[in-house]
């Protein structure tokens, strides 16, 4: 909360130095997080819509979705998939207010502690996949900790997600491309949107900026962004310098984007947006390049009805990705390099009410990433959702 309320503060320091780092002739904003939407705004002013109370009905219909009709006998979600699509269910539900007590909700929460390591771990026996099990599984519980009832639960997770970071501890140092970072175990390698999880759960278990486990993290996160300095001597970052963000810096290198001509590594919305959130989450500031940079980015790719560099591809992913960032980064506004001012929150809710079935549900018809996973998708939409409210 308190990087959160600088950001806030500096409000107008943050426009003035984001546009001028962007080069743009665009009007200074005020910060105003009631400020009347654009676009969207006038869309949905025209359809005769009330924000609020669509919002609301969108909520509740993904809500009893979950409630009535996704949910197994166990209390998982898609469980075959491991206990990681359960714990951003129950996650995005508490989110908005429910309470960890309702029996469907209790039920999620019995389900994930059945899988509780005695190292701390909340992951799927022999699971490749226990870095993002864990941390996903340590924000829904933080998120029903009503009394401090999982306080010894979530101090054993934290302490346990710490040991999956690349560190000394496999042997890397500093100089490492994997240092800092968290990946899945079946790729022997770190990445951005697990090091993103990584920050997350640690900021939600209590660990500041001064952690030395989030300032490792920086460091790996500083590699996945395509700007060359200090913080960054990677070869990837001066062959593509716009500021965005790629999957990893490690193992030769990779980007979902693909590479560049002159074999840079491609920026994508995704990862730009779960970078610029992890910095802000480890106490970077609004002055530093490395955020003026990602928020050019940004501003040149502006977009909530595509993956920027992937399309459809991970679009909900994208989607609760771009909310928590700029929910950190606290604009209610932006203006993207064409001067035109973004309402991001009602272009969102636009957007989720077009895309929402009949069953409360959303769904990707592009399936990569298991976005043809309503369970996933809808959590993705609830949790975009929550940083959304009118």
């Amino acid at each position: 909360m308190a990087t959160r309320r600088r950001f806030l503060a500096d409000g107008l320091k943050w426009t003035v130095g984001s546009q001028l780092a962007a080069g743009l002739a665009v009007p200074v904003l005020k910060l105003a997080l009631g400020t009347v939407p654009f676009a969207a705004a006038q869309e949905t002013q025209s359809a005769g819509v009330d924000a609020a109370k669509q919002y609301e009905r969108m909520v509740s219909q993904a809500i009893e979705f979950f409630r009535t009709k996704a949910q197994a006998p166990d209390g998982s979600y898609s469980g075959a998939a491991g206990p990681g699509i359960t714990a951003l269910v129950a996650t995005a539900i508490l989110k908005h207010g429910r309470s960890a007590d309702e029996p469907f909700i209790a039920k999620s929460l019995k389900y994930l502690e059945t899988f509780i390591e005695a190292d701390g771990g909340l992951n799927k026996a022999g699971s490749k996949y226990r870095n993002y099990e864990t941390c996903l599984a340590i924000l829904a519980f933080k998120e029903a900790n009503k009394g401090g009832r999982y306080d010894a639960l979530l101090k054993k997770a934290a302490a346990f997600v710490k040991t999956e970071q690349w560190d000394e501890g496999e042997g890397k140092d500093k100089s490492d491309p994997n240092f800092g970072g968290a990946g899945y175990g079946s790729k022997s390698r770190p990445d951005l949107s697990n090091t993103s999880f990584l920050i997350e759960a640690l900021k939600a278990t209590g660990n500041s900026s001064d952690s030395e486990a989030i300032k490792r993290a920086l460091v790996f996160i500083s590699r996945c962004q395509n700007l060359e300095s200090d913080k960054n001597t990677t070869p990837f970052a001066a062959k593509n310098p716009d500021g965005g963000f790629y999957y990893t810096p490690a193992a030769g290198g990779e980007s979902f984007a693909g590479k560049t001509a002159e074999g840079g590594l491609r920026s994508y919305g995704s990862m730009t947006y779960a970078g610029l959130k992890s910095m802000i989450y480890a106490g970077v500031g609004p002055d530093d390049p490395r955020v003026k940079a990602a928020v050019k980015w940004i501003q040149m790719n502006y977009d909530v009805r595509s993956n920027p560099g992937m399309g459809e591809a991970g679009l909900y992913y994208y989607l609760h990705m771009f909310a928590k960032a700029l929910d950190a980064v606290g604009q209610a506004q932006i203006v993207d390099d064409k001067g035109v001012k973004h309402d991001w929150k009602a272009e969102v809710r636009t957007e989720l009410a077009k895309a929402q079935r009949d069953d409360g549900a959303w769904v990707n018809k592009t399936s990569r990433w298991m976005e043809g996973d309503a369970n996933l998708v809808t959590a993705y939409a609830l949790l975009a959702l929550a940083y959304c409210k009118p």
